[in-house]
This record gives C-alpha cells, sequence and structure tokens, in this order.
C-alpha cells in the first residue's frame, strides 16, 4: 500500500533497538522539499535515541525503491534561492546520514534514480533486490549528480560513478552495484531480503552501541568537509535547474 499524499509521508517505527524509517510518495517514491526536510529531522532525533541503536531505510510499496527529487518541484524553481534551497534537502538528508551515530541499513525493493541513488550510497550497508536497477539520469536533463556525487563517489569509486553519469538513460543492474560496492547483498524477491535484513539487523543491535559509533567514525573518516561542500554544490544544481537547456529538457519529459 502506497500514500497518496502530495507531499509525501514518513513513518518510524521502533522496536528492539531497530528504527524502520519508511518514506514514501504517489509518484515513485520522489522526494518534496517537505518529506527531504521531514526525514533529515527524523535521522537526528533518532541519532540521538538512546533506545535505537540501528536504523532501517526504506521506501513504500514493492515497485520503485525513489525516483529522486520531486518532476512538479523540480519543475516549479524560478530562481536561485528556490533552487539552492530545494537541492540543499538532499544535501542536509545525505549530511544527516553521514553524522548520525546509528549504522543505517539500507532496504532496497526496486530501482533508484538520481536522489535516490543518493540515499542508497549513504547507507553505511545495504540490501536490494534483482529489480533494484540504478540511473543517474540528471545529465539528460540538464543538471548534474553534483549533491550526491560526494557519496555515491565514496561507495563505487570515481571510474563508476564516471560510467553510471556519463550514460544517463542507461540502467545498471543490481549485480553491476553489488560489483561495484553500492550493495552489499541482492536477493531474487523481497521475501527473501526481509528474512535475511531481518536477522542481520537483530545481531548487529544486540552490539555494543559505543563500538558500532566509534566503528562509523572510522567508515565516514575525512567527510566533515561535506557539511559545506554539499550546500555549495546545491547551490550550484540551483543555478543550472534554471538554464534554458534544464527548461526544454524538463518540458519534454512532462509530456512523455
Amino acid at each position: 500500500m502506497t500514500t497518496n499524499r502530495s507531499n509525501g509521508s514518513l513513518y518510524v517505527h521502533i522496536e528492539n533497538q531497530i528504527a524502520t524509517v519508511e518514506f514514501g510518495h504517489p509518484a515513485s517514491n520522489s522526494f518534496t522539499l517537505e518529506l527531504l526536510n521531514r526525514l533529515t529531522r527524523e535521522l537526528d532525533i533518532l541519532s540521538e535515541n538512546d533506545a535505537v541503536t540501528v536504523i532501517v531505510l526504506k521506501s513504500e510499496g514493492e515497485k520503485a525503491f525513489c525516483a529522486g527529487a520531486s518532476f512538479d518541484e523540480l519543475m516549479q524553481v524560478s530562481n536561485m534561492e528556490q533552487g539552492e534551497v530545494f537541492f540543499s534537502g538532499f544535501a542536509n538528508v545525505i549530511n544527516a546520514m553521514r553524522r548520525c551515530k546509528k549504522v543505517i541499513i539500507g532496504r532496497v525493493q526496486g530501482k533508484a534514480v538520481g536522489g535516490g541513488v543518493g540515499l542508497i550510497s549513504a547507507c553505511d550497508y545495504a540490501f536490494a533486490v534483482e529489480a533494484a536497477s540504478i540511473k543517474l539520469s540528471e545529465l539528460s536533463i540538464g543538471i548534474a549528480a553534483l549533491v550526491i556525487a560526494p557519496a555515491v563517489e565514496r561507495k563505487i569509486g570515481v571510474a563508476a560513478i564516471s560510467e553510471l553519469s556519463l550514460a544517463p538513460t542507461e540502467w545498471k543492474n543490481a549485480y553491476w552495484a553489488k560489483e561495484k560496492g553500492m550493495y552489499a547483498k541482492v536477493y531474487e524477491g523481497i521475501d527473501e531480503l526481509d528474512k535475511d535484513l531481518s536477522v542481520f539487523t537483530q545481531k548487529l543491535s544486540s552490539y555494543n552501541p559505543t563500538a558500532l559509533l566509534e566503528w562509523k567514525k572510522v567508515l565516514w573518516n575525512n567527510t566533515d568537509h561535506w557539511a559545506t561542500l554539499l550546500t555549495e554544490r546545491a547551490k550550484i544544481t540551483g543555478s543550472l535547474v534554471l538554464s534554458e537547456f534544464a527548461k526544454n529538457a524538463l518540458a519534454k519529459f512532462k509530456k512523455k
């Protein structure tokens, strides 16, 4: 079952030290600015919650994991300030995931595009199904994956992000993503994935929370500068979406 709320939905369930954060939007689980801001706030809250050791990030439904930025909101950006604010939404989420004191596990049940790929990359570990193909489509609509690039590059490397981003209309399958390091495990179906995910998170949540925190700091070493870098990238992306090329490309996509 999926939400019909135009600004999306966000639900949190905590049980046995595991917090499950589920986001949704009727347009293939894409992100409005409001939903991005809500997710950032929730991650910050969970980061300080002593009753939580592990966070599972998932999306609603059985199809797309995340279609990236809300197409409708992209179309509505009319000035530099709006563009910077919108793309800062993704910057803030990725930074919240980076600085979160809890290990974040991604559950990817379907395709991911653009910002959705960025979210997966910012997870500390990710489970996926065979249908969880990925694509960085930004160049095809006149912008670039500037905000999420540091997270994606950190996970799969420069060569792989080049291959992914410079072919913006091509899907890379889940096994390609696993080979490059984005997914830790890939399953035939969601039932098998959820079974192993449950075992994995229960075991992980039983470990020393302080040890997990110290280890996460090591895994995210040398990323403190992202606090300013991603915001600077958001400003550049905000200017790109106002270009004539981007406006024309978005208008063509809207007609499809």
